[in-house]
């Protein structure tokens, strides 16, 4: 076996440690007397309407304008960005087309205390603002210039799967359009939704009559949905509220911080387990669950920049949770097999190799099928909601925040329980007074 230096083992623990620490309490400093947040913790996770409540609010065209179907759609479009911009996942948003109105229940902000229905859905309700930009980040044009949007097929490229975003321009918009084409041909115009950017389109030629095509690998969905947020901003109406409410949590705060003790008690009792029945490789499975359990906090709280932020409901919970057990059982099945390699004749050094490299093909093809389902999970339910018109809106929220933690907590187990698990292992078997088979599991010395 090829050993990897002693020392490597203290500085990957260290930094699992230090790393864990930091997810779970985050890192915080006052400047006068306001708190700034540098890194987000646990308790700056935005927990979901069953845990922590929420808002329920109906919002309607003002001034009683008879909204089209595909007006309240774009108008739809304009919320449900808002929400998925803001790291909201646990939702339910759907429009009733017979009384016009859009129906939204949303849980409270992580750090709301006064719990003000009003001022939660004053942001959902605002009007949209759709700007064209250059990439300095310069307003070009506005959506007053844009007339409507609508998804098509490409038919002059000859197939039939190239969708893309027609838009039709008012005259004004036309003109300015034309001018803004001719300035910036074959560069990149961004199109902004508030300051959510939906789309950045290179301009291939000038476009003069009014008319223009936004192309790219959309898939038919996609182009609906660019086409709805750009109607968005250029709707003749704003939102105003016809009621709200608030939404009391099903679970509860008590509840919560039981969980939280429970959770606290599972751990120190797996570890004791680990520890006691395979000795040093429970202690560096413990490890490597720690910072398991770390990377899947940090994927719920924007620890890291390529998270989102999430909102954490009782089925994300249990994906978690579903989680650490795949992450433990991981590796057991590697523990075991060094044990095996013991009893069939071999070295500490080639019980360890051969013990690792026997459990990788299991664990690998036991955690691609959970990755497989999670996928799957996350791709219906999530805020794509490719099948919501089969199963309901108001499912979406909850299943894909169980996909969505089970996804990060495998993707956190194969860094963690078999990647860094075998680098620690195979630094610690360097260290002399170690070198003991039954400190490995075997017998004997």
């Amino acid at each position: 076996m090829k050993r990897i230096p002693k020392p490597v083992f203290f500085i990957v623990a260290i930094l699992i440690l230090a790393f864990a620490a930091t997810a779970v309490f985050g890192v915080k400093y006052y400047d006068g007397d306001i708190q700034k947040t540098v890194i987000k913790g646990i308790e700056d996770i935005r927990w979901g309407i069953d845990i922590r409540g929420g808002v329920e609010a109906t919002f309607k065209p003002a001034d009683n304008y008879d909204a089209t179907d595909e007006q309240l759609d774009s108008a739809k479009s304009i919320i449900e960005t808002r929400m998925v911009s803001n790291g909201i996942t646990d939702y339910e948003l759907y429009a009733d087309y017979s009384s016009d109105r859009i129906i939204v229940r949303f849980p409270w902000k992580e750090d709301e205390k006064d719990f003000d229905p009003v001022a939660a859905i004053d942001e959902l309700a605002a009007t949209a603002k759709l700007t064209f930009q250059n990439t300095s980040g310069e307003v070009l044009m506005d959506g007053s210039a844009v007339k409507s949007a609508q998804a098509g097929v490409n038919t002059e490229s000859g197939s039939s799967t190239e969708y893309m975003v027609m838009l039709e321009l008012t005259d004004e918009g036309a003109q300015t359009f034309a001018s803004i084409t001719e300035q910036y041909l074959n560069q990149q115009i961004a199109i902004y939704m508030d300051d959510i950017q939906l789309s950045a389109p290179t301009v291939q030629a000038v476009i003069t009559g009014g008319h223009a095509q936004i192309t790219g690998n959309f898939t038919a969905e996609e182009a609906v949905e660019l086409a709805n947020q750009i109607n968005g901003g250029a709707l003749p109406f704003s939102l105003e509220t016809a009621s709200y409410s608030s939404i009391s949590p099903t679970l509860g705060s008590n509840s919560l911080t039981a969980m939280g003790y429970a959770a606290v008690i599972a751990i120190i009792l797996i570890a004791l387990f680990m520890i006691i029945r395979y000795r040093v490789p429970g202690l560096v499975a413990v490890i490597a669950l720690i910072g398991q359990l770390a990377l899947s906090i940090a994927a719920v709280t924007r620890y890291f920049n390529v998270f989102t932020s999430f909102t954490m409901t009782l089925p994300g919970i249990a994906g978690m949770i579903l989680s650490v057990g795949m992450g433990v059982d991981a590796n057991i099945i590697t523990a075991e097999r060094i044990k095996e390699e013991f009893y069939s004749g071999k070295t500490l050094d080639a019980a360890i190799e051969k013990g690792t490299k026997n459990s990788l093909t299991a664990i690998i093809d036991g955690n691609m099928t959970v990755v497989i389902v999670s996928i799957i999970l996350m791709l219906v339910f999530g805020p794509s909601n490719i099948l919501s018109w089969i199963f309901g809106a108001s499912t979406t929220g909850t299943i894909y925040a169980f996909g969505y933690t089970l996804l990060m907590g495998v993707i956190s187990n194969f860094i963690m329980g078999v990647f860094l698990s075998r680098v620690m292992l195979k630094s610690i078997v360097g260290i002399k007074c170690l070198r003991k088979k039954w400190l490995f599991g075997g017998e004997g010395k």
